[in-house]
């Protein structure tokens, strides 16, 4: 409990910080310690923009058909493929929350990406190289043929690229669409429309670039040559490294000021130190809660969630306040309620974060096991022979968010502001919750194809095999089509709406975590579904394998039925956390 004294030096305080905030902002008083800043806006564009499009179709184009690579390349197994495949797009998304720690605390959002464009650079030419080097593969085998497999020296430069592609993600995902934005004054109307207008290019152009990787460059590898398909991704990323350093002088560099996770280890700190001490009767009255004078972040108030965190707000004696009242002497024994509230977003978030771990283990299904039973189905279009590459399947479920997404906006979103009342349509909560049951459905639709492409196979004449050696079945493989489509319209729902609501949640000095977070989700749900084809693959493997070599040798229907039972626990798991959820701002 603080005493009288105390509280009259705190409200004179705090009417000496509004004085001075009315100052700064009617441009009296001293001058603003930030020097002035030159927004060139849309003139440092097209180097951002331009180099985040060929960053994207050299890195996409790299990573996405990379099973089909390992297996008919370096002649691994597919289930060692797809869990080294899973295991490298997991730590892949990982990185990234590092990335944005580093760049948040110490490097800047420009020498991040210059890093790591670099980075990029260097893991795609050293790729290539094990496409092109006849020392760095094993040789080419033929079908029936028993396959050499590859050396430990090929296997360490094959690992050496992936190290340098995921040092790249560590600092082009988190910082690339933050640095676009810095370019922007936010505090004119032209700069707010021109980050708007920039967000829009960027998923546009995001979008664009998945889609030409998943046909153009998968095409060219499969069908005309690796070194030439991996070539093209290398060349497009040098052009990408080119027009990012060429617009240097163009750029607003945002300074580094510190980590904001040190405000969150604070709190806790200084919880844990105080954890003997007894609630307070009147947190309005017994919490340190000086003047806030920050104009970009929010006030929050006090909630009555985790109230063991309040303890850190506690004021043990006067000796924790500076004089003055506004700053507490020791910032590891003495937290403001702002502080406190901050962690507490932190925390409400987590479990609704946890369930997007689950939901990307049938997302990730798209670039594993769905090319492979492309592979050992009919992909074959028309009369003249052509053949649909395995690995451009995944452009299905991109076309379905593209159409989507403007037919959302357009059409549905203003009948559904009437319906609703909310301006929003469907809440950012109940657009995830669709997301996961429309997983949970593509799951068991995946099931049902799977069942039968493999009876098809077993039943009828088959269409030659593969060069594993498994079977081609005469199912045709566009009936795969609506579960992918149904997998873009679910990402359409939840990822989306996942962005939307950990930057609306996330305190704003934070917000450089909120996309990170996302791709820490889809890091987790790839260790999760390599985790599960291991389990998977020993536990059946004494039997009938369910993820055999030779897909119509095992019941890999089983394993998506397994999938979709685990949706719904955590379909049922995120309407539970949904309930329980208090958006940021809310009253007790």
């Amino acid at each position: 409990m603080r005493g009288g004294g105390v509280r009259e030096d705190e409200e004179a305080s705090r009417k000496l910080k509004s004085m001075e905030v009315d100052k700064m902002e009617n441009g009296g008083g001293e001058e603003s310690p930030r020097p002035a800043v030159k927004y060139h806006g849309w003139k440092a564009m097209p180097f951002i923009i331009g180099n985040e499009t060929f960053e994207k179709l050299g890195t996409l184009g790299t990573s996405a058909n990379l099973l089909v690579y390992l297996t008919q390349v370096f002649h691994m197994r597919s289930v060692d493929a797809a869990t080294l495949l899973n295991g490298l797009n997991g730590t892949t998304s990982l990185a990234p929350i590092i990335g944005a720690f580093l760049s948040d605390a110490y490097l800047g959002r420009y020498l991040a990406l210059a890093i790591a464009s670099i980075a990029s650079l260097i893991g795609m030419f050293v790729l290539t190289l094990t496409a092109g080097a006849d020392s760095l593969h094993p040789p080419e085998c033929g079908v029936g043929e028993v396959c050499e497999k590859a050396t430990s020296y090929q296997f360490a430069v094959l690992f050496i690229a992936f190290a340098f592609l995921v040092l790249g993600s560590a600092g082009i995902r988190p910082c690339s669409m933050p640095f676009g934005a810095d370019q922007f004054d936010p505090n004119t109307e032209s700069g707010k429309r021109g980050i708007n207008s920039f967000f829009n290019w960027y998923y546009f152009t995001f979008t664009a670039a998945m889609m030409i990787s998943a046909t153009v460059i998968i095409y060219v590898q499969s069908n005309v040559s690796w070194p030439i398909g991996l070539g093209i991704p290398t060349a497009l990323m040098f052009l990408a490294c080119v027009l990012f350093f060429m617009g240097t002088k163009l750029y607003v560099r945002v300074t580094p000021e510190g980590s904001p996770f040190t405000s969150v280890v604070q709190v806790l700190a200084a919880a844990l130190k105080k954890r003997s001490l007894k609630q307070p009767k009147d947190p309005k009255q017994d919490l340190f809660d000086p003047p806030h004078t920050s104009a970009i972040v929010t006030k929050l108030a006090h909630t009555d969630q985790f109230r063991c965190l309040d303890k850190a707000a506690i004021v043990a004696s006067t000796e924790e306040v500076r004089p003055g009242g506004a700053a507490p002497a020791d910032p590891w024994r003495l937290c403001s309620v702002q502080q406190v509230e901050e962690v507490k977003c932190l925390i409400r978030i987590v479990p609704v974060w946890s369930t997007g771990i689950i939901y990307y283990v049938a997302v990730v299904q798209q670039s594993t096991y769905v090319v492979l039973s492309a592979l050992q189905s009919d992909r074959r279009l028309g009369s003249h022979g052509f053949q649909i590459p395995a690995a451009s399947f995944t452009v299905f479920a991109m076309l379905a968010q593209t159409l989507w997404i403007p037919f959302y906006d357009r059409l549905l979103l203003p009948k559904l502001r009437k319906m609703t009342g909310k301006e929003e349509g469907f809440t950012l909560l109940q657009r995830q919750g669709i997301g996961i049951a429309l997983s949970t459905l593509a799951m068991v639709i995946s099931a049902i194809v799977e069942d039968r492409r493999r009876a098809i196979a077993l039943s009828e004449p088959t269409l030659g095999a593969t060069i594993t050696g498994g079977a081609i079945s005469a199912m045709s493989s566009l009936w795969m089509v609506p579960q992918l489509m149904i997998l873009g319209l679910s990402e359409a729902f939840n990822l989306i709406s996942q962005i939307e609501f950990y930057y609306k949640e996330i305190p704003e000095h934070m917000r450089s975590v909120a996309g990170a977070l996302a791709f820490c989700n889809l890091a987790l749900g790839n260790y999760l579904s390599g985790f599960l084809v291991t389990i998977v693959h020993r536990t059946t493997g004494s039997g009938q394998n369910w993820l055999a070599q030779d897909l119509n040798k095992g019941r890999l229907d089983l394993f998506y039925w397994t999938i979709a039972g685990i949706g719904v626990f955590n379909f049922i798991y995120f309407i539970i956390c949904a309930r329980w959820y208090r958006f940021k701002g809310a009253s007790n």
